[in-house]
């Protein structure tokens, strides 16, 4: 053993560097089936000052006093949804988070001084029950402080990528720092560090780009932004906050870009695609790593002993703590969410159990008193989280004091995010120097994004789909459509803003914002890279066109998305992502100034391949990584494909009605007064809604109509995944157009209060009196007053079985 091995050995930081390895138990045979070996990994190393000798004497201290309850209780965290400050009395939990729906005493638009309010009555009952160690409090804010009205919003991860500009995310990290720490928050879950390969994948806007190099260096960035250099014998300060590097790992390269997927590649492939953004984020002292809820080669990644312990801990020597994902943990095979034995044998320090910390902590605490998960393995996790805790400056007598509410929304971080907008806009044409606009232009500001925040904002926004979001919901940020109306009306031009494109006076040239709505996670997921136009953006842009007037696209979306009809209508076409509020970011490129220059040229290059056609992943791009025009060195752009080569009717939502909890484009829910709905968690974070009969009523998915009698076909079957969980006496209807059936005599052979599948030939509708030709609703619930149900999907399938169809009455 050498010298140094020896000093760490005696202050107890060997385990920085020796990971626990917990004996062969649950989830062993599962790493078997997809196991790495760390030597063809890349080393990296937590910097020495995440700890000092004197640090790991007090947790040596401390954790000597501490009975296993309390000590596994550090390593469960709950969502402020399902706990209350009171509960932490018997239940000593180390971590409470606020999930992305959970908003202060339930107000989603809670302010600044309420955050911190809230956190300090968790920290404060912490602090007085079990050996008084205080809670760490973490957050999904992930580009800036963004469950806070008021805050700051940067753009979006694929955004920064656009910019190629590791110093600004680097300041984009220290800002969003600050105003965490303003509301008394000391973590946040983020840089995803994420490679997507496969656009579909709803969450590739959180991935910065394609080039794992970039990866890396913002990895670095923003680590550094969010936390500040680590420095010997000193807690991290009261502007600076914890970093995750999230999510472990190739949470981007699953399957068909399917959430929560599975990486089917090789470990020289997870090495050179995925890992190199997390020995950037080590290096730079990141005291947090997410755990993915993604597999790879079949094994989830929260039961992957090889990855959380012989690579992340072992050869990459990370010295912080692994938490988990949104009861991740339950997913891996052989678990539940209120036991999992494997998860925490296999590396994870801490599990995010949002709502089912209480039957997980009682769970844990057995298995850890029968030796199910070793005493070794368990000192391990308390000695990382409490070494992170230290860190933070959460212990001892005089705590980093972090809750400043003062600093949310300020002026510098304002023009931080201005700035950062303007970088990352990639101009894709600009035919006939239609850009910048000129002074003194008769301008029109349209479409359905021109005045809407929430397009523009993107999910993670005030709620975690980001559906809501408001211009109210941001004070000093700008809509696009408002921040060009006040630029172009400072250089004596005349603007309109009218997202529905109706005008008095025929205008010069008209902006036109449009794109994608808001989503987050396997919402997101898609068919193929389509953009296809669900408010009318194409007609208004054909309209305006054959009236001669010229069409700049400002394209609002979350990835490169396969629109050629509407780039070829358009003169000048602009990806413009998702960039925050701070609109006049838009405007400081497309607006010239009296001299006939604009603030700022066109510094954005794509961030990923854009799509010729909507086949994914795409291998022959219209545009390549790397692509913008600039003002300074223009090209002109002929026609490009329209032609989508896969069969979009196919591909469209026609057989998929209701997806985890969500009526997908083009279809939405509409409820009967009698109905009410709220997201539930069946099977993964919000995956399904309940509905509630307070009186007859019905629910109904409706939408343009489709032709489905192709289906119709024996073997094609409507299948609903949900759960009975209160069957009132009475008629319950299921309707596909206009035919009906009585599945009440049906349901109560299905087991309550338990998720199950309920099967119905589509042709049991057609003989019922449905046109399967013509079908605008696909799907109708009738029933009356107590029917309660939580419904996760509802769609039509082959599944190759001919069945009866149901017993009416």
């Amino acid at each position: 053993m050498t010298l140094r091995r020896l000093l760490l050995a005696a202050s107890g930081l060997m385990a920085l560097t020796q990971p626990v390895l917990a004996a062969d138990g649950p989830g062993a045979a599962q790493a078997d089936r997809a196991t790495a070996h760390p030597a063809q990994w890349p080393a990296a190393h937590s910097p020495a000052a995440i700890t000092d000798p004197a640090t790991e004497a007090q947790i040596t201290a401390l954790m000597a006093r501490m009975t296993l309850a309390q000590k596994v209780g550090q390593m469960i965290q709950a969502d402020i949804s399902a706990i209350t400050p009171a509960d932490l009395q018997r239940y000593p939990l180390g971590s409470i988070l606020a999930g992305g729906n959970s908003g202060p005493y339930g107000n989603e638009r809670a302010g600044g001084a309420d955050w911190a309010r809230l956190v300090g009555e968790y920290r404060a009952a912490s602090a007085k029950s079990g050996a008084g160690i205080p809670i760490i409090f973490g957050v999904d804010a992930v580009h800036g402080h963004s469950n806070l009205p008021g805050a700051t919003i940067f753009p979006h991860n694929i955004g920064l990528g656009a910019m190629h500009d590791p110093a600004l995310v680097q300041k984009i990290g220290a800002a969003t720092a600050a105003e965490i720490a303003a509301t008394g928050i000391e973590w946040t879950f983020a840089p995803t560090l994420a490679v997507p390969q496969d656009l579909r994948w709803g969450r590739s806007y959180e991935g910065y780009a394609a080039d794992p190099a970039l990866v890396a260096a913002y990895a670095r960035a923003m680590v550094l932004g969010l936390q500040g250099p680590l420095r010997a014998g000193q807690a991290v300060d009261a502007t600076h906050v914890a970093a995750t590097a999230k999510h472990f790992l190739a949470d981007g390269g699953t399957f068909e870009g399917k959430d929560q997927g599975d990486a089917r590649i090789t470990e020289a492939q997870l090495v050179a695609t995925h890992a190199q953004g997390y020995p950037a984020a080590i290096d730079a002292g990141a005291l947090t790593v997410m755990a993915s809820f993604s597999s790879w080669n079949g094994v989830k990644n929260h039961g992957n002993r090889s990855l959380l312990t012989g690579v992340l801990k072992g050869r990459m020597g990370f010295g912080g703590f692994v938490v988990g994902d949104w009861n991740g943990h339950g997913q891996v095979e052989g678990c539940t969410v209120t036991a999992c034995a494997a998860s925490f044998n296999a590396g994870l320090d801490m599990a995010m159990a949002p709502d089912s910390w209480k039957g997980l902590f009682d769970s844990t605490l057995a298995q850890a008193q029968q030796g199910t998960i070793p005493a070794a393995r368990i000192d391990d996790a308390v000695r990382r989280i409490l070494r992170v805790k230290f860190k933070l400056g959460l212990m001892g007598p005089a705590p980093v004091a972090r809750g400043d509410a003062a600093g949310l929304g300020a002026p510098a971080h304002l023009a931080i995010a201005r700035e950062a907008v303007a970088k990352s806009l990639v101009l894709l044409k600009n035919n006939g120097g239609l850009l910048p606009l000129k002074p003194g232009a008769r301008v029109l500001v349209a479409g359905p994004g021109a005045d809407s925040m929430a397009m523009q904002a993107g999910g993670w926004t005030i709620t975690w789909q980001g559906t809501d979001t408001t211009a109210a919901d941001f004070p000093h940020g700008q809509t696009i459509g408002r921040a060009l109306v006040d630029a172009l009306g400072q250089v004596g031009g005349q603007a309109t803003l009218a997202p529905d494109g109706q005008f008095a006076q025929k205008p010069d040239v008209a902006v036109v914002v449009y794109g994608e709505s808001p989503y987050a996670e396997f919402q997101g997921d898609v068919a193929n890279l389509a953009f296809r136009p669900r408010n009318g953006e194409d007609a208004l842009i054909a309209r305006l066109k054959a009236q001669g007037i010229p069409v700049v696209s400002v394209f609002l979306s979350g990835r490169p998305l396969f629109a050629g009809s509407l780039i070829n209508a358009s003169d000048a076409f602009v990806a413009a992502w998702l960039p925050g509020t701070q609109g006049a970011g838009v405007a400081d490129v497309l607006v010239a100034g009296r001299d006939g220059k604009p603030a700022r040229d066109f510094a954005g290059t794509l961030p990923f391949p854009w799509p010729a056609d909507a086949r994914s992943p795409v291998t022959k791009p219209l545009f390549p990584a790397g692509f913008g025009l600039t003002y300074a060195h223009p090209a002109p752009l002929g026609r490009v494909n329209e032609d989508p080569r896969v069969d979009l009717s196919a591909a469209a939502s026609d057989n998929l009605w209701f997806n985890r909890g969500q009526a997908p484009s083009p279809w939405h829910l509409g409820l009967d007064n009698a109905v009410t709905s709220r997201s539930i968690d069946l099977t993964a974070q919000e995956d399904a809604r309940q509905f509630t009969w307070a009186a007859p009523g019905a629910l109904a998915i409706d939408g343009p109509p489709v032709d489905l009698t192709r289906q119709a076909d024996e073997g094609f079957e409507v299948r609903l995944d949900w759960r009975i969980d209160a069957l009132p006496a009475g008629p319950i209807k299921v309707s596909v157009g206009t035919g009906s059936l009585d599945v009440a005599s049906l349901l109560r052979l299905a087991p309550q209060g338990a998720v199950t599948q309920t099967r119905i030939p589509l042709r049991c509708f057609a003989q019922a009196g449905a046109d399967l030709k013509k079908v605008g609703t696909p799907l109708r619930i009738t029933a009356p007053q107590g029917f309660v149900v939580t419904l996760r999907n509802a769609r039509v399938e082959a599944t190759g079985s001919v069945a009866a169809c149901p017993t009416q009455g």
